[in-house]
């Protein structure tokens, strides 16, 4: 009888739910070494409880450190707005690189030189949050606190948990530049999903999230050219993330980013916990250079915004296949004989590699 019921125990032991806690979440101090893979294929959707996502096929393509910097040694403007002296809800735990503002892709129209974004964040028993950032302009840092602090987990969490979280910050870089950059974001999230997932580290306990964020922003700057700078509306495609979460190891195990064009999500980021590989760690990785096409959907061409003497590129289907390698002097392709669905231009110039999604109608 004690046999028969440990037996009936021992499955619900070893699949049970984990919560995920503050403590779960990077802080001063820790790091988090992540690699990066592109597989237009990668099962996203599929989630569910006591689920088993299996991702241990993943070939890391490039791998980076992520640290989590704490607040001493930081400039005096830095200090006053997020460290110590700050009210209690600026206050930042730590500050990272992220890549989240769309005002660097605008680098080349922009009078100035942007760089080294950096966000905020503060963690407590209930939320970790985004509390503002900072970036460099012509070599000088600029630190903007967020007049609405965006929620990115809600804690302690548990499968079926959801919130919504609100984020505003305005970036007004006067006295360097007269540009005024205004972020406003919305991200909805639900934790859809719990089980193991396996990577090529090991294999995890995880809760499964999904975040969808809207990004709704507005540039004040000259951009044609008339002296007369003018409010220009932003509307950004809607972003997806899916993030797989365990305790103990400081940052998500996976995340996938999709962008949702025409309905269709690609996929535009991966990147997952993984061991230290000196041949990736010790390459530089690809000079990835910003590029829109238009129009987006596309009928029978396809404009590349970006000045070059020479584009060589290859047009990738969403299963990865290699339809067509080209090289050009002018950015314009000739896409009238593909079938109208999801595509993926990959392209290399003058300045750097680029990837862009598209969709031909």
């Amino acid at each position: 009888m004690r046999f028969l019921l440990a037996l009936l125990i021992l499955p619900t032991i070893g699949f049970a739910q984990i919560t995920v806690t503050e403590a779960d979440f990077g802080n001063a101090g820790d790091t988090a070494r992540m690699s990066s893979t592109t597989d237009f294929t990668v099962d996203y959707t599929s989630t569910g409880t006591n689920f088993s996502w299996d991702y241990s096929s993943f070939l890391a393509e490039s791998q980076t450190l992520l640290q989590f910097n704490g607040m001493s040694g930081v400039s005096p403007l830095v200090e006053f707005l997020f460290g110590s002296f700050a009210p209690s809800t600026y206050q930042a735990d730590y500050f990272a690189e992220f890549d989240d503002l769309p005002i660097d892709q605008l680098d080349q129209l922009l009078p100035v030189y942007i760089s080294n974004l950096l966000q905020f964040t503060k963690i407590t028993a209930d939320s970790v949050s985004s509390i503002g950032i900072s970036i460099d302009v012509d070599g000088n840092q600029i630190p903007f606190r967020s007049d609405l602090i965006e929620k990115r987990y809600a804690l302690p969490m548990n499968f079926g948990d959801s919130w919504t979280g609100f984020g505003f910050t305005e970036l007004d870089l006067n006295p360097f530049a007269d540009i005024i950059w205004r972020q406003n974001r919305t991200r909805t999230s639900v934790v859809d999903g719990w089980g193991t997932i396996t990577l090529p580290m090991g294999t995890f306990d995880v809760l499964r999230v999904k975040h969808t964020i809207e990004e709704n922003d507005s540039l004040y700057q000259d951009l044609l050219g008339t002296g007369n700078p003018s409010w220009f509306g932003l509307d950004l495609p809607t972003a997806h993330i899916y993030e797989w979460i365990t305790n103990g190891e400081k940052e998500v195990v996976l995340r996938i980013e999709t962008s949702e064009i025409g309905g269709f999500e690609t996929v535009t980021n991966i990147e997952y916990r993984d061991t230290y590989d000196p041949l990736l760690a010790s390459v530089n990785n690809l000079n990835w250079i910003e590029a829109s096409v238009y129009p987006n959907p596309a009928s029978n061409e396809l404009h590349v915004d970006i000045e070059t003497t020479r584009l060589d590129y290859s047009l990738v289907d969403v299963n990865g296949a290699i339809l067509r390698i080209g090289s050009l002097s002018k950015p314009t392709i000739d896409i009238s004989n593909l079938t109208p669905g999801q595509y993926i231009l990959l392209g290399q110039t003058d300045q750097g590699t680029l990837r862009v999604p598209f969709i031909k109608e």
